[in-house]
């Protein structure tokens, strides 16, 4: 029998070739197979519609709520002056000049001594009929204007010369003549 070397010798060489045959690279022909272009073209195109489509439908979107958001603008701009309007109004219509004015119209007067009704139903004070002659003045008189603001107009009458005698008016007779 061989030594123990040898056989580890004869087995590392057989493992060794047996190594090698795997190892050796053989040339395989390529196979090419090219993927289809159809269907990427395809689904690159139907992405770059479906972006611009809903970009235009975006845009859109947008463009009818800045319509609306300008009409209702607009119409609360419209709102705020009848409001302003109607509270002006109302201001008028509560003004103690105003309503003085409508009672007096009405034949009202203010009474010359003023009675009082007690919680127990007693009258308290005298008894005055209103008269047409106690109405009051509502309109105040104008302020006085001093002297200085009103001076009395001076008034100056200036004369026509007459006319010397010597000298004559132009002949009004050159008028109906034809030029020719």
């Amino acid at each position: 029998m061989s030594s123990p070397a040898v056989q580890i010798r004869s087995r590392g060489s057989r493992v060794a070739s047996a190594a090698v045959e795997k190892a050796r690279l053989s040339v395989v022909p390529r196979a090419r197979t090219r993927a289809p272009k159809v269907p990427f073209v395809t689904l690159v195109s139907l992405l770059l519609v479906g972006g611009v489509v809903g970009l235009v439908l975006f845009n859109t979107s947008m463009q009818q709520a800045s319509f609306a958001a300008t009409s209702l603008e607009e119409q609360a701009t419209n709102l705020a002056a009848r409001e302003q309007t109607l509270q002006m109004e109302l201001e008028d219509l509560r003004n103690p000049q105003r309503v003085a004015a409508e009672a007096q119209a009405m034949g009202m007067v203010v009474p010359r001594a003023p009675t009082f009704l007690g919680l127990d139903g007693r009258v308290l004070g005298e008894k005055m009929p209103a008269l047409p002659e106690d109405t009051l003045n509502l309109t105040p008189a104008p302020p006085i204007k001093p002297k200085i603001l009103a001076p009395t107009p001076t008034i100056v009458k200036v004369m026509a010369e007459p006319a010397p005698a010597g000298k004559k008016k132009k002949a009004q007779g050159t008028q109906g003549r034809k030029r020719r």
